[in-house]
């Protein structure tokens, strides 16, 4: 039977309206075309409409909440640590805003590329001390790599706001390629929310130009006869040392140091920044020197003939004092950028260069020829190496020295894909000396500013970014009560990192120079209640109670948690940890006279090495 023909009419299907943006749509379509998939943000009045525009994007760009800003900073950076993307965060105004301080600081120093996000008043109230107004652009200039407040030259003229939203493409493209170019840093971009919640009119170019005249970091490259100069010095020398920092790391350089160190079997020693840019386990490695670096890599410094510093800033805890710190060598020093050159240390062969490129050229140019006779140094320094070994004197008792308990965690660990994230400290020093890292980007220490409560929120930005691997914040009780409530977002967020805590219920680091400086007087670094005798260094060494109740404060947090004291126990309780599918804190009770030895004492030399 024939079907009867419709009646309805021909209608067009109905057409997607296509919603306008307003100036926060915009800015969060600019994030997403430059690569941005993950940002930490907490939200405030001055914020609110940047939130809603990420909420309309969720496919594009996963937004996390921390519990703090400080927390959302320093989970940025454990992306940007571990990736080769910028980690991004975000806050609302005033409070917000100034939360956010310390993370971007530590950013600056440590020249790690983020883009941090402040929602700021409307700018018709800014100057006038309006509710939650801090003039954060200026607060923050002195601390990142640069800085954008998005504003209308008038903002009672509609065009001028127009040109504002028009304008934001080219300054996120500006703050990425900022960030991450060159030496990397923060950019901070501050942005009034009369701006943002300016609804755009017309088109908008996603991909204007960049307005950035004297920045030209693609320039600073090694000419020939630079190259030719290294290569002259390290044929010549007979005690040469690669000194290795942070800027292999942040250039992808790692690789290639490698294959030049292995070629020219020059003994490599690293920066605490350093630290993975050559493996940590391979006999040529002599670890990490300055302050608590070993005894072997400080010798070889000072005994050096040849100083190779590729990415490097001659810092005050690895130099002590500077006048006496490798005056026996020449110094070849490479680095981005050239503010770093002759600032602490002069060199005899400076170079202003990416340091990778200068590695690339160093192994494409090197022949037989030119490789350095040095075998009775490096004997040398392998008997330095037998000499005097990274040891703990563990004593013939049940207590679970904090040394031991990372190389049980290494030991645990160091077939796997790792990320160690540390707090500030002895625990964060131990970390250095007693895990072995063997590939780059898998260290993650606040090391220039020293910040405690980095490792929790580090160690979760690392957990985002790297779902499959093992995450873990080993940490003091002290730091770990800085950002403790990061846990809340670890639990919502269902992110599974794990914390070795080393709690001896002192801030150990100031303790031990108390101990050593300061004839063992207690001055606030007690960390249990002000009546108890620990807190006048008049205690019988002994832990009894702890406080806070670490597995009881975890728990609460909806986070597994599981204290150990017996040395027995620790191997089965790290396994545990790690077996564990969510997050869990194991609460390692350590005896607090424990010293991180070696120790270099401030501004002093290698003649003056601590070593029990």
């Amino acid at each position: 039977m024939a079907t009867a023909p419709s009646t309805a009419p021909n209608v067009a299907p109905p057409k997607t309206e296509k919603k306008p943006m307003n100036g926060a749509d915009v800015l969060v379509e600019a994030l997403v075309r430059n690569g941005g998939d993950t940002i930490f943000a907490y939200p405030g009045g001055a914020s609110m409409p940047l939130h809603q525009a990420l909420l309309r994007r969720s496919e594009s760009i996963r937004t996390i909440l921390p519990r703090h800003e400080q927390g959302g900073g320093f989970a940025a950076q454990g992306v940007s640590r571990t990736t080769d993307k910028v980690g991004l965060c975000m806050a609302t105004s005033g409070p917000g805003a100034t939360n956010l301080v310390t993370a971007i600081a530590d950013a600056k120093m440590d020249s790690i590329p983020l883009v941090a996000i402040t929602g700021q008043v409307q700018q018709k109230v800014i100057g006038t001390d309006a509710f939650q107004e801090t003039p954060i652009v200026e607060i923050c200039r002195a601390i990142t790599k640069h800085y954008y407040m998005i504003t209308a030259d008038d903002w009672r003229e509609p065009e001028d706001v127009q040109q504002a939203i028009r304008n934001i493409p080219r300054i996120v493209n500006e703050a990425f390629y900022l960030a991450k170019s060159g030496r990397p840093g923060p950019v901070l971009v501050d942005f009034p929310r009369n701006i943002q919640i300016a609804v755009l009119e017309g088109e908008i170019d996603w991909d204007p130009p960049m307005h950035l005249p004297s920045y030209h970091p693609e320039r600073r490259v090694a000419a020939p006869e630079q190259i030719k100069q290294i290569m002259a010095a390290v044929k010549h020398a007979k005690r040469p040392i690669l000194y290795v920092g942070g800027g292999v790391i942040n250039s992808d350089a790692a690789a290639e140091l490698t294959a030049y160190a292995k070629k020219t079997n020059i003994p490599v020693t690293m920066t605490v920044m350093g630290l993975g840019a050559f493996p940590g386990d391979d006999p040529q490695s002599l670890h990490m020197l300055g302050m608590h670096g070993t005894v072997y890599a400080n010798y070889a410094i000072n005994e050096a003939d040849l100083l190779l510093a590729f990415g490097v800033r001659f810092d005050d805890r690895v130099t002590g004092k500077l006048e006496e710190f490798a005056k026996h060598g020449k110094i070849v020093h490479v680095d981005i950028d050239p503010s770093e050159i002759h600032k602490n240390k002069e060199a005899h062969i400076p170079i202003v260069a990416n340091v990778k490129e200068v590695l690339v050229q160093l192994n494409a140019a090197l022949t037989d020829a030119d490789l350095p006779q040095i075998d009775e140094w490096v004997n040398q320094c392998a008997e330095w190496k037998a000499k005097f070994p990274l040891v703990y004197k563990e004593q013939q008792n049940e207590l679970i020295y904090p040394q031991a308990a990372i190389e049980e965690l290494w030991r645990q660990t160091k077939d796997r894909d790792t990320y160690v994230a540390v707090g500030v400290g002895q625990h964060q020093m131990w970390a250095a000396q007693y895990y072995k890292f063997n590939r780059p980007k898998r260290w993650l220490s606040s090391s220039g500013l020293g910040t405690m409560g980095f490792g929790l929120p580090a160690a979760m930005g690392a957990q985002v970014a790297h779902p499959e691997s093992i995450c873990i914040d080993i940490d003091g009780d002290g730091s770990f009560l800085m950002n403790i409530q990061e846990l809340a977002t670890l639990h919502c967020e269902k992110l599974p990192v794990k914390v070795l805590l080393l709690n001896n219920q002192h801030l150990g680091m100031v303790m031990q120079w108390e101990d050593r400086f300061m004839q063992g007087k207690r001055a606030h670094t007690y960390l249990g209640p002000i009546d108890h005798p620990e807190a006048l260094g008049q205690g019988d060494g002994s832990i009894g109670e702890t406080y806070p109740n670490f597995t009881q404060l975890v728990k609460g947090f909806g986070v597994m948690a599981k204290q150990v004291r017996n040395k027995a126990e620790l191997p089965a309780a790290i396994a545990e940890m790690l077996a564990h599918d969510g997050p869990y804190v194991l609460d390692v009770v350590c005896p607090y006279q424990e010293h991180v030895l070696p120790m270099i004492p401030g501004g002093m030399t290698v003649r003056e090495i601590i070593t029990e």
